[in-house]
């Protein structure tokens, strides 16, 4: 059985950086695209949101539409109710019969003016719910119109660098693998958990890259051995002299470069 091969903490910081270096050029990429795939979603949760209250304004006006149409049947069913009792009046023996008629004629006839009042009411309505449904179909148009330049503008920008970003996309994994696991399990944690991206960082000037912190000599010395990987007690990133970085950058660049072509 084969034995693995051990790599060295040279090898692995060196790897550590070449998969810095790449995912940092992903980053770059990403942020020229800036908010627009954000700006899109939004707008696209507001249509679907302006859709939902459309379709729900419409569903009022057809229930005021049904309303009204109940009560016209109402109408039209006292008007035959007075019509019958009327008759039937006509025919009537002594008062006391005529005197309930007549007040079947009245709850008919109240009937009648309720409804019609209730008619009113809906049409009202009716025409409450149109003019705010016409608003949200132009907050829609609106909406709609600046989804459909949003998203050319960032189709536009993700065409000028698809190539690019899935050559580094597929050199990020390449370089993934070339580190081992705990590592990459430690470069993922403190990348993730930096706002911009960086895992491996450089000493320059006495510092971790980006930080104003000195770090004392005997690790300056250290780090330049690169007998063991260190990480930054005050920024949490893992160290490499400036000489290693510069080599591992300008190697990654030609290689990039050079497959782009």
């Amino acid at each position: 059985m084969a034995k693995t091969k051990k790599t060295t903490p040279e090898e692995t910081l060196r790897a550590l950086y070449n998969l810095q270096v790449i995912d940092s050029k992903i980053d770059k990429m990403r942020e020229v695209r800036g908010e627009l795939p954000l700006e899109v979603q939004g707008l696209e949760d507001e249509l679907a949101g302006l859709e939902s209250r459309v379709e729900k304004i419409k569903a009022e006006i057809e229930s005021f539409d049904s309303s009204i149409a109940d009560k016209k049947n109402t109408i039209a069913e006292a008007k035959e109710a007075i019509k019958k009792y009327a008759e039937q009046q006509n025919k009537v023996r002594n008062n006391r019969e005529y005197d309930s008629l007549n007040k079947e004629v009245e709850y008919q006839d109240l009937e009648m003016q309720l409804a019609e009042k209730r008619i009113k009411e809906y049409k009202f309505k009716i025409e409450s719910k149109k003019e705010t449904l016409d608003e949200a179909k132009a907050l829609h148009d609106e909406k709609k119109n600046a989804l459909e330049l949003k998203k050319k503008e960032l189709k536009e920008i993700v065409s000028e660098t698809e190539k690019e970003e899935e050559i580094l996309l597929q050199e990020s994994e390449k370089a993934g693998k070339s580190v081992e696991e705990r590592y990459l399990r430690t470069y993922k944690r403190i990348r993730g958990a930096a706002k911009n991206g960086l895992a491996v960082v450089p000493v320059e000037r006495g510092a971790s890259g980006g930080s104003f912190i000195k770090i004392p000599p005997q690790i300056q010395l250290d780090i330049a051995a690169r007998k063991r990987i260190i990480i930054d007690e005050h920024s949490g990133r893992i160290l490499v002299d400036a000489e290693l970085a510069t080599e591992q950058a300008e190697k990654i660049n030609k290689k990039i470069n050079r497959l782009l072509k």
